[in-house]
């Protein structure tokens, strides 16, 4: 399968720099998945799509900001280090531009000397492995000289670091948020549960797939990056109790889907509490285990999460969504408008 089949003309435009004042005022393309039928709401208007006994499933992780900028200390060159995965105590996984400038035993200072990491390991693809040391709370010190690592096709500055949260992020661990989840408010999520909908938490912690372009012009030669998912038992057993009682899974976003569609997969299309790292990749000719309906953003041409909604939904339904979409102004990728897939 041709990578260009999921390619389509994108405005520049139409990509949105800086998220709505309010969350929920984003707008909705609802689209039936059986038929491609199409509907143009306000976001708020999902509430009317949704059942008793229908399971919201939302990612709970918590992007870190990880974006920091720092010198060489032989040289004093700049150096952008976004870090990726912790991979033991204050050693992380790093993306580093330019990556070629950080050799074995380099040293870059941030915020003065507050934090100094020290490259361990050179890695492929422009990444590090580093260790940092520092005096007081790690997180604390990121939390005070890191920036959220907004994606490259965003050039604004992001004026409050919580509106690339969603209002239910509790576990760190993300280079990037989970966007769909971004419409959401606690008000909204209580008129959900006042309807009768089970808000059921995963977690899995965005990252370097997210900044990665598909460079190969076969689908299937694209490789994914792992991410780390977790579920609970609380979780699981709710899941399975909507699937046996006739209700619908709606995931909020792509990560939760590839989260459900992970675990559902390695335990013959049932739920259960676990965790591990997932590089699942979902483009046609996927068989969904898990999943019933989808609420997501709009993504960028030819990437992997176009490729997903065009497995639940179908290449030629999701093309000409994407096209409608266009063609009524909608706003796209991270800080966009949403899409229900039902």
């Amino acid at each position: 399968m041709d990578v260009s089949q999921f390619d389509f003309e994108l405005p520049e435009r139409l990509i949105a720099q800086t998220p709505l004042k309010d969350r929920t005022e984003s707008r909705l393309l609802v689209m039936e998945k059986e038929s491609g039928s199409i509907e143009h709401r306000n976001f708020t208007d999902m509430l009317g799509y949704l059942k008793q006994g229908d399971a919201l499933v939302i990612n709970n992780t918590r992007v870190i900001p990880a974006r920091l900028l720092g010198i060489k200390e032989e040289t004093g060159a700049k150096i952008e280090v976004l870090l990726l995965t912790e991979n033991g105590e204050h050693t992380w996984e790093a993306l580093v531009k330019p990556a070629k400038r950080l050799k074995v035993g380099t040293k870059v200072s941030f915020g003065d000397g507050k934090l100094v990491g020290t490259c361990v390991k050179e890695l492929s693809e422009g990444r590090r492995e580093i260790r940092f040391s520092f005096e007081g709370i790690f997180h604390e010190i990121l939390d005070e000289l890191g920036q959220m690592p907004l994606p490259p096709y965003i050039q604004t500055q992001l004026d409050e670091k919580e509106r690339y949260q969603t209002v239910y992020a509790k576990h760190r661990g993300s280079a990037a948020a989970p966007t769909a989840g971004l419409h959401f408010t606690e008000e909204l999520l209580k008129q959900a549960k006042e309807k009768g909908v089970k808000i059921v938490n995963i977690t899995l912690h965005v990252g370097l797939g997210t900044f990665r372009p598909v460079s190969v012009d076969d689908v299937e030669s694209h490789k994914m990056h792992a991410e780390f998912y977790q579920m609970d038992e609380d979780a699981a057993r709710t899941l399975t109790d909507v699937k046996e009682e006739g209700g619908r899974i709606i995931a909020v976003g792509t990560t939760s889907a590839r989260t459900l569609e992970t675990i559902t997969r390695d335990h013959d299309g049932t739920f259960v509490a676990c965790s591990g790292w997932t590089d699942i990749f979902i483009y046609p000719g996927f068989t969904f285990r898990a999943l019933d309906g989808l609420l997501t953003n709009f993504h960028l041409p030819k990437s992997t999460l176009v490729m997903l909604v065009s497995a639940f939904a179908g290449r030629e339904y999701i093309m000409n969504a994407y096209n409608e979409a266009v063609q009524e102004e909608y706003r796209f990728f991270s800080f966009g408008d949403a899409m229900l897939l039902i």
